[in-house]
Parts: structure tokens; sequence; C-alpha cells
């Protein structure tokens, strides 16, 4: 049985508490039996022992942790999506296995979870960098442990990105809400300016719609209006819930936008041609439409 360490808390932060934990997790051994029986069950033994120079025998959360933080291009963006799906399909258990599971996940999204943490302490202000850490982190494992992302199309870290950044930025939302008394005044603007937790959002999509092949460049100014923004939010779900495929998403967010992908460029991309191209750009976007309609 799995015999995870308890850390007491320090002065020290939730990151730096969490890498001390780490440190700890990769010495114990029913730790390292565990994941290389994850690894070997789930064929990704051999793999991540290639790329990260390791035998197979002593595979390990270290190799495990390469394999989710691939460094300069070394690691596939492919190896790494199927290591994080397979961890996220074991985390959706209920035993002690699933919450080891959570764990790595964690410890790989902590690049992703301090900036977050950096983004919400500089927008909300009067909430100190540890308890707006705890938050992001509580955040993370949720999202990690629901049993959601591994079936969505696309990356799976910014799918997880962006979940966790939005449930954050709601609970900030609520705890301020209260207090604020100017909250009636803005809704008297004709287009106010997007708050922190707007732009917070924003940016998760942008980077999910981004890793998803969606958008071929990071979106600049005259690509984040809330139009463009909320069409790559709807297709983005569309894409989740299994009503339009990857190149159905990518053949309307191509299309629609400041600097449309011309469709002889999207086409010899698919390997189509560009007739066959507006073609199903069309279906896919009456696929879309269709589920935005209310039910009759």
């Amino acid at each position: 049985m799995l015999d995870l360490p308890t850390i007491t808390p320090t002065a020290r932060g939730i990151f730096a508490r969490l890498d001390a934990e780490w440190a700890e997790l990769c010495e114990d051994r029913s730790v390292r039996d565990a994941v290389a029986d994850w690894l070997k069950a789930d064929h990704l033994a051999d793999d991540i022992a290639a790329v990260t120079d390791a035998w197979v025998q002593a595979l390990g959360p270290e190799q495990l942790l390469a394999a989710l933080r691939p460094a300069h291009g070394v690691l596939s963006d492919a190896l790494t999506d199927a290591v994080l799906r397979s961890l996220l399909i074991r985390a959706t258990g209920h035993d002690r296995s699933a919450t080891l599971a959570g764990r790595i996940i964690v410890q790989a999204m902590l690049p992703a979870a301090v900036r977050m943490t950096r983004g919400q302490v500089r927008g909300t202000g009067g909430r100190s960098w540890d308890d707006v850490g705890h938050m992001v982190i509580a955040a993370l494992y949720e999202v990690t442990r629901s049993g959601r992302i591994h079936t969505r199309p696309g990356r799976p870290a910014a799918n997880l990105a962006l979940d966790t950044l939005s449930r954050v930025c709601r609970e900030l939302a609520a705890e301020r809400e209260p207090d604020s008394e100017d909250l009636a005044v803005t809704e008297d603007l004709v287009d106010p300016a997007p708050g922190p937790a707007g732009h917070a959002h924003a940016a998760a999509l942008q980077e999910a719609a981004l890793s998803a092949g969606l958008t071929t460049n990071p979106v600049g100014e005259t690509e984040a209006s809330s139009a463009r923004l909320e069409l790559l939010e709807l297709v983005l779900e569309a894409m989740e819930h299994g009503s339009i495929s990857l190149t159905d998403g990518q053949a309307i967010a191509w299309h629609y936008t400041t600097t449309p992908v011309p469709d002889a460029q999207a086409a010899h991309h698919s390997g189509v041609t560009a007739a066959a191209w507006r073609r199903r750009r069309s279906r896919a976007v009456e696929r879309l439409k269709s589920r935005l309609r209310p039910a009759a």
C-alpha cells in the first residue's frame, strides 16, 4: 500500500512546501514502485526510458515528471500528452493510487500555478501570495481529480490550466462581490473594460486556443476583442463536447479572424482542396449553430 508522507507546514510558502514534499515522494519506495507499474501497464515505460536516458527498471517519479515537463523540445508533444492523459484517468479514482496520480499532476503543473498566482496577486490585491497560491493549488487538484479533462480533444495541460484559472477567478470574484458597492454602477457603462479576472480568463482562453491549434500565433491586441474570444470559447466548448472535431474547429477559427488563413493554405495543411475546405467550414459552422440553438 502506498504510504504518502505528510509534510509539516512551514513558513516557506505553498510552492516550496510542495517541492519539499515532492523530494520525499521521489525517495519513497512504494511511490517509485507504483509509478513504474503504471508506466508499464499503460505501455509508456519504453518511450519514457528512451527520452530520459534511463533504464526501464529504474523509472520513477523523476522520469515521469521529466515527461510532463519537456524542455528544449527533447520530448515529443504526443508523449507528453499521452503521459498526462494516463495520469488524469488514474486520478479519477477514489483510492490512494488516484491521490498519488493527482499529486504528480499538480507537481507537473506547478510552473503554470505559479504564473496564475502571480497574475492574480497583481490583479486583485489584498490577498497574500500564499493565500492565492493555496487557492490555485486547491483548484488545480480539484480539476485534476474531476475526470473532465482527459476526455477533451486538444492539449490536456492547456485545458487543465484553463479550468483551474476559471475556477480561481470565480472564487476571487465571489469574495469581492459582497464588498463591492459600485457593481451596479458598472451595469450602466456601455462597454466596461474587463477587470483582472476578465484579463486572466482571456489569457487562459488564448493559451488553450493556441495549444489546440485554433490559432497559429499568440493572440495580439487586434485579436483580443470580446467577439473573437467568445468565438474561440464556443469552439473549444464544442470540441470538448464532441459537437465538432479539431479540424472543424480550425476551419472556423482560422477563417473568422482579423487575419484569416487563406483557404488554399489551410486546405494544403489538411491535405484537401480549397473547395473541400470551404465545404468543411460551412458544415462546421452549421454544427456549431445547431449546438447553440435552444431545444424546441
